[in-house]
């Protein structure tokens, strides 16, 4: 034992001592809101997908997510009736908002309120159910689903459940709830976006007249804009760094970032007029204040929480994101994939169904594909706020890599009904998607960004189990303690990274086939677990020598960071798509689609590796890294061709798989809806195909051969005319080409567009004039 302890001290203070002194030096200056955003949250699975060995066992035993009883009524019942109330062309042309009927329903509804406790009026609902109320709205309009999802997500509600003292929440709580209040938060100006942190505006604690009485209060001045809701909120959050330069409240002078609740009508508030983002009718806009004064009391959680503001936001931003823009990107991904589908059931090009060409069957079967995984992340990561999480890196990388899904689904889509998605009118289907795809990109943390700065950047040291913790020995002020602390776990580190090199080699030159998995895996998807596993051993591997090599500097080496973060991501798509195929039940008419999700993952992650050993700043490493992962070369194929006409033929059909994947679309029941148009054209045109083969095959036989309207565009005349299709079957393809007129018709209006009015004065060329 006495031998052991010189050893360890030796150990200790002839290596660790300098180590940590190294360490010392090339850690990047942190500021003090980038510490609290990398601290904010709790890790989860990304942390064990980061360790190198991921415990299967633990993704598939936390809970499925489910709906209670209360939240399946709601989502059957008022939600359908939310999405019955507006029709997407009239608001984006004539109303340029929500009809007021709509309004009203959601607030009396308690839409508003989701997210707020049973006790202060609220729903009190989930984060899963609150995920999918977002994702059916979303399938409807995207003012709807926005209207509804920015009060459950980050803003006074969420903040005052958390962090509102007793007083706030019983008076607020209620309010919000019944919809009596509507709530914005304010944190975006026009200096300081991505770099919310950076925020100029500001406040002085100061004394001033409040209510006739003289208080401690604060002067703030703002200058916000893209700010959701701001236009109709009777309620603003609002975000400024408070200063305190006389030392009201302490010796602290640049107190930091703080959160205040203001209400519309007091003194000096100023909201803007509106934005108009991409045709999307939500409400938004800037608002602004010049010393504004309001008592200390406004600050959300009270006075002592003054300066906790950034710490709130990321933490609560990390729950919120993991839940409406995935949402409401999802839903836009399910409606797109089933209209599409059976389009290309019902739209016919030299006589064959456009989704039998090769061309099209292998957009639609990635639409399918990248619609199973983002929902799949969708519902892993709402179960996961459920559990308690606050998941800050997975949150980001359900942010990015959704809404980048959507915008494929969705241009994809645009692609495969061509003229009519460029053609706008209440008969389009796709393109007002299409035009706000970029909304959910710029939102919330702009795509760029997230992928490049944050996803690797604080994943690397909240997922990895010792980096964090090695930062935190370094800045301890007592020496001893550091050195202690800082010894122990190096040592641990350098195990971690020893075990990660030496699997990542064995699986490398071996396969994957030398893991071991301790779940009960599916036979038919058990190798992807073994390369999840090999990647995730490469990735962890990879990680510790960039960061060892590169130190600070990797903190401006945003593509290698970007792509390390893209391997950290497409591992956790991969596992969501797994764990929702085993929480489905095994379903095997789903397997195409796991198939081509997974493996499209893992090409993507091996993809990702590579191209950070080509390109690493230090080409030996860099090489030395490629040895370890990839000895043989690239082992990761795309999905293989033969995966896209089993998709497709579920997706260009009604089936329990189609159903599946686009169980959050709302299906209206007015028949002038296009929706309701493409399912109803859909059933017609697979009953008509029996009938239509008939005739081919008369035509084939010389059985209309000289006859003077054999070439008519609808030989179905004809041939019921000679008695080849009975009445029947001659009406049902009459039924058919009349609503297959309606669906790939296009709209047309008068030739003056200035006035509004026109935007309602509709021919449909097969369907006479509507007005």
């Amino acid at each position: 034992m006495l031998l052991f302890h010189r050893l360890r001290n030796w150990r200790k203070n002839t290596i660790s001592a300098p180590i940590l002194k190294a360490f010392k030096k090339v850690l990047p200056p942190m500021s003090s809101t980038e510490k609290e955003a990398i601290e904010a949250g709790t890790v989860w699975w990304d942390a064990e997908l980061f360790s190198g060995n991921p415990d299967w066992q633990k993704l598939m035993t936390y809970p499925v997510p489910a709906l209670t009883r209360q939240e399946q009524a709601f989502l059957d019942n008022e939600v359908e009736q939310a999405c019955s109330l507006v029709n997407d062309w009239q608001v984006t042309t004539q109303d340029m908002d929500l009809p007021e009927a709509a309004w009203q329903y959601i607030r009396e509804n308690k839409f508003l309120g989701m997210i707020i406790p049973p006790q202060y009026g609220g729903l009190g609902f989930s984060a899963f159910a609150h995920s999918e109320v977002i994702t059916r709205l979303s399938t409807r309009n995207s003012a709807l689903a926005v209207s509804v999802m920015v009060p459950n997500s980050l803003g006074p509600a969420e903040l005052l459940v958390h962090y509102g003292t007793p007083e706030q929440k019983d008076y607020y709580l209620p309010r919000l709830a019944s919809g009596q209040e509507i709530p914005a938060f304010a944190l975006t100006s026009p200096w300081a976006g991505s770099d919310a942190a950076a925020i100029p505006d500001s406040g002085i604690v100061c004394k001033g007249v409040w209510n006739g009485e003289e208080v401690l209060g604060m002067r703030v001045s703002w200058d916000k804009r893209y700010i959701t809701l701001a236009p109709v909120c009777t309620l603003l959050g609002l975000a400024f760094r408070l200063y305190d330069p006389d030392g009201l409240l302490g010796n602290q002078k640049d107190i930091g970032i703080t959160c205040a609740l203001v209400p519309r009508d007091h003194p000096g508030v100023e909201i803007g007029r509106r934005h108009f983002p991409l045709n999307a009718m939500f409400m938004n806009g800037p608002t602004r204040g010049k010393d504004v004064f309001m008592p200390l009391d406004f600050i959300i959680g009270g006075p002592e929480m003054a300066g906790q503001g950034w710490r709130m936001l990321m933490e609560c931003l990390a729950a919120g994101r993991s839940i409406s823009l995935p949402s409401s990107n999802v839903g836009m991904s399910q409606l797109t994939v089933r209209t599409v589908g059976a389009y290309s059931r019902i739209r016919k090009q030299f006589n064959l169904q456009i989704g039998r060409f090769e061309g099209i069957e292998e957009v639609l079967a990635r639409m399918g594909a990248n619609t199973y995984a983002s929902n799949a992340v969708r519902i892993m990561t709402a179960g996961a706020v459920d559990l308690g999480e606050k998941p800050s890196v997975v949150s980001s990388i359900a942010k990015y890599h959704v809404t980048e899904r959507a915008r494929s689904v969705v241009n994809d889509g645009m692609d495969i009904i061509g003229g009519k998605g460029i053609c706008l009118g209440p008969s389009n289907f796709m393109g007002r998607a299409y035009q706000q795809i970029p909304i959910g990109i710029t939102v919330e943390g702009a795509n760029i960004l997230t992928r490049s700065l944050i996803i690797f950047g604080q994943g690397a040291i909240r997922c990895h189990p010792y980096i964090l913790k090695e930062m935190q020995a370094a800045q301890e002020a007592d020496p001893t303690t550091s050195l202690d602390n800082f010894d122990r776990l190096l040592w641990q580190h350098i195990g971690f990274s020893t075990r990660n090199g030496l699997r990542t080699l064995a699986s490398g030159l071996f396969g994957a086939r030398v893991f071991t998995i301790q779940h009960h895996a599916a036979p038919e998807t058990m190798k992807y677990y073994r390369q999840i596993t090999r990647l995730s051993s490469a990735l962890a591997f990879m990680a510790d020598l960039t960061m060892l090599s590169l130190g600070g500097s990797l903190k401006r080496r945003e593509k290698i960071s970007a792509r390390l973060g893209d391997v950290l991501a497409q591992l956790y798509i991969a596992s969501a798509t797994l764990r929702q195929y085993e929480n489905n039940g095994r379903q095997q008419d789903e397997l195409p689609l796991v198939h081509k999700a997974v493996q499209q993952c893992l090409f993507d992650a091996q993809s990702a590796l590579l191209q950070t050993c080509r390109n690493f700043p230090k080409r030996g490493i860099g090489l030395l890294l490629r040895l370890f992962s990839f000895p043989w070369g690239a082992s990761f194929s795309p999905p293989s061709d033969a995966l896209d006409s089993a998709i497709c033929e579920q997706l260009m059909q009604p089936s329990a798989t189609r159903d599946r994947l686009t169980v959050n679309c709302h299906i209206p029941k007015d028949i002038d809806d296009p929706v309701h148009a493409i399912e109803q054209a859909l059933l017609y045109a697979i009953k008509a195909e029996p009938i239509e083969a008939k005739i081919r095959q008369d035509e084939k036989n010389g059985i209309f051969k000289n006859h003077p309207r054999a070439n008519d565009r609808d030989i179905a005349q004809l041939a019921f005319e000679m008695n080849r299709i009975s009445t029947e079957e001659y009406e049902l393809l009459a039924t058919r080409n009349r609503l297959r007129d309606t669906v790939i018709h296009v709209d047309d209006f008068p030739p003056d567009l200035r006035n509004p009015a026109a935007f309602m004065n509709i021919r449909n060329t097969r369907q006479g004039d509507r007005t």
